[in-house]
């Protein structure tokens, strides 16, 4: 008990945007029988990767694991076809099923880095289990959702025979909630007063992902939290209500801060270009948290280390007071960061590398080489090898100078370059490049 009590500490403080737990149902079941709590994490496969955003759940996750919790990672293969409107000013494009199961196989990959991936504690289902029959067809285009042998074989069975959701289910439900409460979403209302578009099936995904959360709830025994970000708080409240007028004990909701991206401003996503994923190279990821703004500095450490809340204020008051270097401080934020996931040899090593390059402006070891033809545009071999984006992208980049000749020392001005002899690059202040002719 006195462990649990330390852990509650920290679960219930560290990067908590808000706890609803009314009845203190949840603390009181935590605090006796943790082993027979079931957390509910859910997430749309509509990206492959999992960045340091995504993490902030995870490891608040894999802290309520090592109490003895079970965390159900739901796969929401249905409600990615919708796409979660929370924060989007406009309708998200459809995604095609293949694409949702390939970013599905590799989310499933990826967890097993943070969170615990025994039986015990852990377990995965799609909301396709429930929202979907054998022999229904997900798309107008006339596609099924998966190869049926195998794609029944994955989750549903392991529960046994899951029963459909249906659409009187859907009808009865949606009786009992209100055109007004799902209309209060701040989204949908700056949309309205911009006389945008609105459609039902984005207005319904919050019920459906209330609905998941009641599913759960009969499939798994119980579904007594839902954590998410801190945007994810109006969705998590609408399982409140469903599980509420279903008669059934009403989830907790722990809602997280939410990590800015690498540019200061913007959640952390993949649209904007401002990730760091965790799978990336021990050097990359040095790198890029290296590049992030002096005031995100307490931000990541907060989120993203487990340096002690303690340590992290006196960062802040020595930061505020100029005692020390943001850039000091960043390499070893960096340094935290990169062990978590490559561990510290390759954290050390990253940061030796980073001071060889960047402070003493040497030339790296081991990058990237790519063949060119004689009398190729840079530009051409840039994007070819997805260096620049496109043509603009590299007058962006040549307009910022952003493009060097390490061997010459100069910067790169002609948009029209030509390549006629081997050529070392830096790209920007974290990517480089040997061309070979």
């Amino acid at each position: 008990m006195k462990n649990i009590d330390i852990d509650l500490n920290d679960l219930f403080s560290r990067g908590v945007g808000q706890f609803i737990d009314p009845d203190g149902l949840f603390r009181k079941k935590l605090e006796n029988n943790p082993e027979k709590i079931v957390i509910k994490f859910g997430v749309d496969p509509t990206r492959p990767d999992i960045h340091l955003g995504h993490a902030v759940v995870f490891r608040k996750l894999r802290k309520f694991q090592d109490i003895g919790c079970k965390v159900i990672f739901l796969i929401g293969d249905i409600t990615a076809h919708i796409g979660d409107p929370t924060g989007k000013s406009s309708v998200r494009p459809e995604l095609e099923q293949k694409e949702i199961e390939a970013n599905m196989k590799t989310y499933l990959e990826q967890v097993g880095k943070i969170l615990k991936t025994e039986p015990e504690v852990f377990s995965w289902i799609r909301n396709s289990d429930w929202f979907v029959g054998i022999n229904d067809i997900i798309s107008p285009k006339g596609n099924n959702i998966a190869d049926k042998a195998n794609y029944w074989a994955e989750t549903r069975m392991q529960k046994g025979n899951v029963n459909n959701y249906s659409l009187i289910n859907f009808l009865w439900t949606l009786r009992h909630i209100t055109h007004s409460r799902l209309i209060e979403r701040d989204m949908f209302q700056e949309r309205l007063k911009k006389g945008e578009e609105l459609y039902m099936h984005e207005m319904m995904y919050p019920v459906l992902q209330g609905v998941d959360s009641h599913m759960l709830s009969k499939i798994y025994g119980s579904c007594d939290m839902e954590i998410g970000g801190s945007d994810q708080t109006f969705n998590m409240l609408v399982g409140r209500d469903v599980m509420k007028f279903n008669n059934i004990e009403q989830q907790a909701v722990m809602s997280l801060k939410i990590l800015e991206g690498t540019d200061g401003q913007a959640k952390m996503g993949k649209s904007l270009n401002n990730y760091i994923a965790i799978t990336e190279s021990s050097n990359e990821i040095f790198g890029k948290v290296m590049s992030i703004l002096d005031s995100s500095i307490v931000n990541y450490f907060e989120l993203c280390t487990y340096t002690p809340i303690s340590e992290i204020e006196e960062i802040k008051k020595d930061l505020e007071k100029d005692k020390i270097n943001p850039r000091d401080i960043k390499m070893r934020l960096a340094r935290e960061i990169v062990a978590i996931y490559h561990g510290e040899e390759k954290a050390q090593q990253a940061e030796e590398q980073f001071i060889k390059t960047f402070q003493k402006k040497e030339i790296p070891e081991n990058i990237d080489e790519i063949k060119a033809t004689n009398g190729s545009l840079l530009s051409d071999i840039l994007i070819e090898n997805k260096l620049a984006k496109s043509k603009s992208d590299f007058k962006r980049l040549v307009e910022g100078g952003a493009v060097h000749d390490l061997e010459k020392n100069q910067t790169i001005e002609d948009f029209n370059f030509k390549v006629e002899n081997n050529l070392t690059l830096r790209i920007g202040n974290k990517r480089f490049v040997k061309i070979v002719v």
